[in-house]
């Protein structure tokens, strides 16, 4: 079995294409709990990735995908649509590597503000606001759960 620090150090982030989708289902299915409504479906993210700006990045440990980002940058601001980690590959800091590699590809393409949106109670927000997002707007009952249930969204941002 691989420790986590050995995990990490194989850990290799590279840009992703709808042939990659079969990958990128199996993280979303496994890490989006359905009863919050917020993965997206394989249609949504292969009529995305086309579209001017928008970039899929993979995290592989060897050939396995273990994560990946989803983001589009318009003008000078990237929002980062979608962010996943296998859980079983989780707490190992692929999420952190993943959201530092979001940051870092948006400022090579011209970006000067990232930001993205989060259910209010997602554990997430404690790896966000330790990369030194903030609140800058919440969206009232913006997610729909599978039982209809509504969730609030924040809107986090930063300068880059």
């Amino acid at each position: 079995m691989i420790d986590q620090a050995q995990e990490l150090r194989d850990l290799q982030v590279d840009e992703g294409s709808v042939q990659d989708l079969d990958e990128v289902m199996a993280v979303m299915n496994a890490a989006f709990d359905m009863a919050f409504g917020e993965a997206w479906t394989r249609a949504q993210c292969a009529g995305i990735l086309p579209m001017s700006g928008v970039s899929l990045r993979i995290a592989r440990t060897g050939p396995t995908a273990v994560g990946f980002s989803l983001f589009r940058i318009v003008a000078d601001e990237a929002e980062l649509l979608l962010l996943a980690v296998d859980p079983a590959h989780g707490r190992k800091g692929i999420g952190r590597s993943l959201l530092e590699d979001f940051v870092a590809s948006s400022k090579a393409r011209g970006a000067s503000k990232v930001h993205l949106e989060v259910r209010a109670n997602n554990q997430a927000i404690q790896l966000y606001n330790s990369a030194d997002f903030v609140p800058v707007g919440r969206r009232a009952n913006y997610y729909t759960g599978a039982d209809g249930s509504r969730f609030d969204a924040l809107t986090l941002a930063r300068p880059i």
